[in-house]
């Protein structure tokens, strides 16, 4: 592979339409980017979904990815968070409904849901959520409890839960995201659509990364990282561009081996007073593997920094080289790579 193509694997590019548009095709062709995710509800099922996801494949050639297969993400969590509906497609129950479920209920009812995404061509799921929300807290906790997207109230349910869904949809080849670490249960606004999120609460030790560790126990693959400051864990920082929550808490502490994804560096509200080159380049030097990032402008600018910064930072470009082994071993593992 060629420095741009490596670097083009750490990026996942937020997919608008039904197809995809000029600037999505030339973004990932130029700049070599090698995963997708899709951004808006889909609402004719699989057989609408697929003729978008077989165009993205189709991109995989020798001179964009080195032949190297996408991943094409969703968020397909249930209640409110569908990203797939239609025909064929299982009407998924909220988390806290899927969390009144017995395990090996929901164990089998994420098998079907990972089957329904595999047959539209998605083969990453951005779930299960790993959030803990304290008793009585679902009113004000915005980005979770307010729209049921918690199993329950204790880190024992929630990483049980979690658990559950990450073994459904493994059964059905579909790998899943852990989110969104070290958890956003506790914070009342929206990283989405609001800047300067602070958790004051959670700790290094705190009992709520019970659920995260159970699901890194069930071997999820994947883990994304919250775009709120952690005060109490490391206040200079917000966690997805924190070493000491990366490399130090979740990689170290927790013992994750899979690939560690930010939540939307492209368009989320938390990050956007900064410069899309900064927060590509600090994502990586925390320690960071995979970017989803909404736009086709950010992408492009995030690809170009990062390919700048590992050009004249011999430090830096070996964390690059880290990540990307981080991302090709997921591929490698779920059928998009071969070696010859």
């Amino acid at each position: 592979m060629t420095e741009p193509q490596r670097v083009g694997q750490l990026f996942l590019l937020g997919i608008e339409g039904d197809l995809l548009a000029p600037g999505e095709t030339a973004a990932i062709e130029s700049h070599h980017l090698g995963s997708t995710w899709l951004v808006n509800r889909r609402t004719g099922g699989i057989e609408g979904v697929r003729p978008l996801t077989a165009q993205i494949q189709a991109l995989a050639t020798d001179s964009t990815t080195h032949g190297i297969g996408f991943f094409v993400g969703a968020d397909q969590e249930g209640g409110q968070i569908q990203l797939m509906t239609g025909p064929g497609v299982t009407t998924i129950p909220s988390a806290l409904d899927q969390g009144r479920l017995s395990t090996t209920v929901l164990q089998a009812d994420a098998t079907q849901w990972g089957r329904e995404l595999s047959m539209a061509g998605i083969n990453l799921d951005f779930a299960p959520v790993m959030d803990v929300v304290p008793p009585g807290a679902d009113a004000i906790n915005e980005p979770i409890g307010a729209l049921q997207r918690e199993y329950g109230h204790d880190p024992t349910t929630v990483g049980s839960h979690g658990a559950a869904v990450i073994r459904g949809m493994a059964q059905a080849g579909i790998p899943t995201t852990l989110k969104h670490f070290p958890g956003l249960g506790r914070v009342v606004g929206n990283t989405d659509t609001v800047a300067g999120v602070v958790d004051s609460t959670t700790t290094a030790n705190d009992p709520y990364l019970e659920a995260f560790w159970t699901g890194i126990g069930a071997s999820a693959p994947f883990v994304m990282v919250s775009l709120a400051t952690y005060s109490a864990i490391d206040p200079d920082h917000q966690a997805v561009f924190s070493p000491t929550i990366i490399e130090g808490l979740l990689r170290q502490r927790l013992g994750f081996e899979g690939v560690v994804m930010s939540d939307d560096l492209g368009s989320a509200a938390s990050v956007t007073s900064m410069a899309p080159g900064d927060r590509a380049t600090a994502f990586i030097a925390a320690g960071g593997d995979l970017m989803i990032v909404r736009g086709v402008a950010p992408a492009s600018q995030m690809a170009a920094a990062v390919l700048e910064r590992a050009s004249s930072d011999p430090a830096f470009a070996a964390k690059v080289d880290t990540a990307v082994l981080y991302v090709l071993r997921a591929k490698e593992a779920y059928g998009l790579l071969s070696c010859g």
